[in-house]
């Protein structure tokens, strides 16, 4: 307990400068204020001037509406506080999640709340990812597993060959295959979550979500299975010639016993390591992919939110990404501790 607790305050404390970091970049430290004042008086000029009832008034009444106008704005947006002020304001919103509302976006449905605009991008986050990280793992662990008992056979040469290609990000093997399937041979969708208009019946509805993710998730796919296939099959390697393996096999064990029990569980935690590093890597190319494939999730709502300038919505997406990083990151200390009985977890110079 006591380790989990210096870990949890490791990682909030990590967040928390990361966050502050993201408010003062995206604020370019108080200057992006000059520009609100600037586009909140264009604003209301525009406004005031394109309103008949102010056609007839002299030109200095209807400049000092526009003042009093653009100064209600001003205390609205809390510009009249210093910006330090206002950078620890929004750094205790963001870590409570109370994200405040968007300046100039809204959801779907027409609410300006930063928090109900990332709730409705989330879910298409996580189905996506999810989906192409439960695969990546499940399919690299049995091949990473067969390959081991192939050691240099044309199948693991040509999976040693392939395993620089995953040098490659998901967006570029992304386009490509938006390329190939979706104009040279035109049997997928080129990107969105689901066919314009959507299907009225959930059972058609959720068939063409699963079409439209076949070439993301292909695309996350091929940039990570090789190397996860060719790391995880040398931890098979190296484990399979313990002499605790060998004396298994002295003993006339079955295989699938001693693949299961004394190679496999005992290389789960480096794999989980190395999974969990993975998905890292995957959370933060999610912008890239997610605008390549016009996936409507988190990474396109904080590219958006970067083309409109809309700083709460920006400082939003970058906090849940960071608490999805946080939350990888713990969850691996835990799975680390569970998995593998030598960590003794909380236990200072006990090497045993």
């Amino acid at each position: 307990m006591v380790f989990t607790g210096k870990r949890l305050i490791a990682l909030v404390l990590t967040v928390l400068v990361g966050v502050y970091l993201t408010i003062l970049i995206a604020n370019m430290g108080g200057q992006v204020d000059d520009l609100r004042l600037i586009q909140i008086r264009s604003n209301v000029s525009e406004q005031v001037r394109a309103d008949p009832t102010f056609f007839d008034l002299p030109s200095e009444e209807r400049q000092d509406i526009i003042e009093r106008r653009v100064q209600m704005e001003v205390e609205r947006r809390s510009l009249d506080q210093p910006f330090f002020v206002r950078s620890i304001d929004y750094l205790q919103g963001a870590m409570l999640l109370d994200l405040g509302r968007a300046e100039e976006m809204h959801s779907d449905r027409g609410a300006r709340d930063v928090y109900w605009i990332i709730v409705e991008r989330l879910p298409a986050t996580l189905l996506l990812f999810g989906t192409a990280n439960l695969l990546v793992f499940f399919v690299s662990v049995w091949a990473a597993l067969w390959l081991s008992r192939r050691y240099g056979s044309g199948t693991d040469r040509a999976v040693i060959a392939l395993a620089p290609s995953s040098a490659a990000p998901g967006w570029f093997y992304g386009i490509f295959l938006i390329l190939f399937f979706a104009f040279v041979i035109p049997v997928l969708p080129a990107g969105g979550m689901v066919d314009i208009p959507p299907p009225e019946s959930s059972w058609e509805y959720g068939l063409s979500v699963m079409r439209h993710m076949i070439l993301p998730v292909v695309a996350m796919f091929l940039s990570s299975i090789f190397i996860s296939i060719y790391s995880w099959r040398t931890f098979f390697l190296i484990h399979s010639s313990e002499d605790y393996v060998e004396m298994a096999r002295a003993k006339g064990l079955p295989s699938a016993l001693i693949e299961r029990r004394y190679i496999l569980r005992p290389t789960l935690s480096p794999i989980i390591t190395s999974f969990a590093l993975m998905l890292i890597g995957l959370w933060s190319g999610a912008i890239i992919l997610e605008q390549v494939f016009n996936w409507p999730g988190l990474g396109t709502l904080l590219f958006q939110a970067i083309g409109h300038r809309d700083t709460p919505v920006i400082i939003g997406s970058v906090v849940i990404f960071a608490y999805l990083l946080a939350l990888t990151v713990f969850l691996l200390d835990i799975l680390y501790a569970i998995l593998d009985p030598r960590v003794r977890v909380g236990i200072e110079g006990d090497n045993r």
